[in-house]
């Protein structure tokens, strides 16, 4: 027999946790992971500085300060760069588990890193929301005497109000964890990625074709 698979001398041992409390524990692990990206996103995201001026005419003038508006990119970069973290990190914990490796592990990863972009998302809006002022150019106290106001406003977690745009920073890190997921399976050599229960795939041995020998002329 030929033995396509290594040979099982370090089997994971059985798991006591069933599959479904496993797929569980991957998207609640990551749902707080998200929770902490948002928070450190909160906390370290520039803000962005304007001003709101009258104009002669009585209109109001919405404008923002030098190169502030790049803000805007850099803080919706720097969430989806946290997230890519955790799309990175959380791939390589879950490999561990080796008893419940496969594509199970791997939907767990893809709809955990969803649910952990869209919790980071949620609660680093929150946060800014709270820790900077809401600009609302209608309402701003300009008057002839005061014409200049100066605001903060909060950054933003998405590149744009499109739904495209917002897929991108939910759906790429999910891409991400299970691209790493895939790198890890077709690195392992045996079939069941080591994962339980192990699987030796044999087939029979098909002997080689010899031909026969041809006897020698009887001397003359």
């Amino acid at each position: 027999m030929i033995q396509l698979t290594p040979p099982v001398d370090d089997a994971p041992a059985p798991s006591r946790v069933s599959r479904g409390r496993v797929v569980l524990v991957v998207i609640a692990g990551l749902a707080v992971a998200g929770a902490a990206v948002g928070a450190v996103w909160a906390w370290i995201a520039p803000p962005v500085h304007g001003v709101i001026a009258l104009a002669k005419s009585g209109n109001r003038v919405h404008a923002y300060l030098g190169n502030e508006a790049d803000h805007f990119f850099v803080a919706a970069f720097m969430m989806l760069g946290l997230l890519w973290v955790v799309a990175v990190v959380a791939p390589v914990l879950v490999w561990q588990w080796r008893a419940h490796r496969g594509p199970l592990m791997v939907a767990a990863l893809s709809i955990g890193a969803v649910i952990s972009a869209a919790v980071a998302t949620a609660v680093g809006t929150v946060l800014v929301r709270l820790r900077y002022d809401v600009v609302n150019v209608d309402t701003a106290p300009v008057t002839p005497e005061h014409k200049l106001v100066y605001f903060t406003e909060a950054p933003s977690v998405f590149f744009g109000h499109t739904p495209l745009q917002m897929a991108t920073t939910l759906l790429v890190p999910a891409a991400t964890a299970a691209l790493i997921y895939a790198l890890f399976a077709v690195s392992t050599a045996r079939d069941d990625l080591g994962g339980y229960p192990p699987v030796d795939v044999t087939v029979p041995r098909v002997p080689a074709f010899v031909p026969p020998e041809e006897s020698p002329a009887a001397p003359q």
